[in-house]
């Protein structure tokens, strides 16, 4: 099972947004996933449709202790695309994580003790921040993925990252890789866009995937309607974008047998 997070303490820069896309890209071409949100804002939950009422269960309650991964699953109306939802709970989880024992590995004993065989990927939506949840994002992960906004503030956020990276490596995870650094809000008329990417290209190299997401409308509606951008106009640019971009991802990951 295939684990990655997907995090930037940098809010509003398209990271939930790749999530759920990432996901329903990559379970409309054959595989199984499991989107876990590990955000208290919920965004994850809400645009796959998942209403309150459905959320008996929550990835509070599995960071807890309180329920099993399994327990706390919901099927959403993407084929082969499993939620873990979050709640509001979780926005005191940093605070009660601080005196429970193995804190940092929490999540990782959750999906260590998933069934086998059940997904072959797991993608992990962290909140805007370096805390506890996305500390636990990373430990139980293989690989970081990182959505970018191609503004000067979004270069800054990132050097936080990766030094937050390398002291998870360092003391938890060694065997954590960077998976990549997509692009995103990108805008071709604006001059500053280019000069970021260009500037990010030239810091991490191939690190960065080819593929850029765009500033597109069609992305920012699709939540309200509790669909995927892919579901809800799969050709506009914004979903074309995240088909390439999930073919990137895919091309980067190791070899899995995916029955179509």
């Amino acid at each position: 099972m295939i684990r990655i997070t997907v995090a930037n303490q940098k809010g509003g820069v398209g990271k939930t947004t790749t999530a759920i896309n990432l996901a329903t890209a990559m379970a409309a071409i054959g595989w199984r996933v499991l989107l876990i949100d590990l955000d208290p804002q919920g965004n994850a939950s809400t645009g796959l449709g998942v209403g309150q009422s459905q959320r008996e269960n929550s990835s509070y309650d599995v960071l807890m202790g309180a329920a099993t991964l399994t327990e706390a699953v919901v099927a959403t109306k993407i084929p082969r695309l499993d939620l873990v939802p979050a709640t509001v709970d979780l926005s005191g989880a940093e605070i009660e994580l601080v005196e429970v024992d193995q804190r940092a590995q929490r999540l990782k004993t959750a999906l260590d003790t998933a069934p086998e065989g059940r997904w072959d990927v797991v993608l992990i939506d962290c909140p805007p921040s370096l805390g506890l949840l996305t500390i636990n994002a990373l430990v139980a992960a293989q690989s970081l993925l990182v959505p970018l906004q191609c503004e000067f503030f979004a270069l800054e956020g990132l050097s936080q990252l990766l030094q937050t990276f390398e002291r998870i490596r360092a003391k938890f995870n060694p065997s954590l890789t960077i998976l990549g650094v997509v692009l995103t809000m990108y805008d071709r008329r604006n001059r500053l866009t280019e000069q970021v990417s260009e500037d990010v290209r030239a810091c991490l190299g191939t690190a960065v995937f080819e593929t850029v997401i765009p500033r597109n409308v069609r992305l920012s509606e699709a939540p309200s309607h509790g669909l995927p951008a892919l579901i809800y106009d799969h050709r506009c640019a914004g979903s074309e974008a995240y088909m390439a971009l999930a073919r990137e991802v895919i091309g980067r990951l190791p070899a899995l047998k995916v029955a179509a």
